[in-house]
């Protein structure tokens, strides 16, 4: 009788021990292997909102730059009081000061005093920052109403301002990190930058159209 029944109790018996063990361990493994893909879409997805951006700043910051120091004005906004120059274009390695109209939607527009600098940040690093000041056209160099500076971009490892126009035999010169001749404009402006992660931005090269007694159509290509 007991013969009979031992075939029965064999197919309703449960898991053993070691199956029930090398289960545990399969599924275990699996649901490391999904919360290990997880981990990665997820730092692979912030990584590229976090370039996008870095990429989108980088434009933007590039775009004002361009658009600001190519439509310089020939206008003098102070005289150099030992030499009797008039200043229409003060270029160093870390600052420039020139005069452009401002559009209406950043600020009361007309002829402003661009002054765009690079300090330190409150962060560490550096940091780019413009200031605007009304100049009065009808008024000897006169200005006024001079705002707070406008955070451009911060964090950065370095920034750097150069300026060239034609040399002696009217051929382009080489890349000045200062400015000399201040009564004038020079033909082109170079931005470097390079940002807290050590990566350097595009190259950005930009003509003044107006450039005192120099031509755009002097440029070489």
């Amino acid at each position: 009788m007991s013969r009979a029944r031992s075939p029965a109790r064999r197919q309703s018996r449960g898991f053993t021990l070691m199956e029930v063990l090398v289960a545990t361990m399969l599924l275990a493994a699996a649901l490391s292997l999904a919360f290990a893909t997880l981990r990665a879409s997820s730092a692979a997805a912030t990584r590229g909102e976090d370039r996008s951006a870095r990429n989108e700043r980088m434009r933007s910051v590039q775009n004002f730059l361009r658009k600001r120091i190519g439509s310089a004005l020939p206008i003098a906004f102070d005289v150099n009081e030992s030499t009797g120059q008039p200043l229409r274009f003060v270029g160093e390695e870390d600052q420039m000061r020139f005069v452009a109209d401002l559009p209406a939607y950043l600020g009361r527009g007309g002829p402003h005093l661009h002054d765009i600098t690079v300090v330190d940040d409150e962060n560490g690093g550096l940091r780019l920052q413009v200031e605007f000041s009304v100049v009065l056209v009808n008024e000897v160099f006169g200005e006024r109403d001079a705002g707070p500076p406008e955070r451009l971009v911060g964090g950065l490892k370095s920034v750097k301002f150069e300026y060239r126009a034609l040399d002696a035999q009217n051929r382009m010169g080489d890349w000045q990190t200062r400015w000399e001749q201040v009564d004038r404009m020079p033909l082109q402006v170079r931005v470097s930058i390079v940002d807290d992660r050590g990566d350097a931005w595009p190259p950005m090269v930009v003509s003044l159209p107006q450039g005192a007694s120099f031509s755009v159509s002097q440029v070489p290509i």
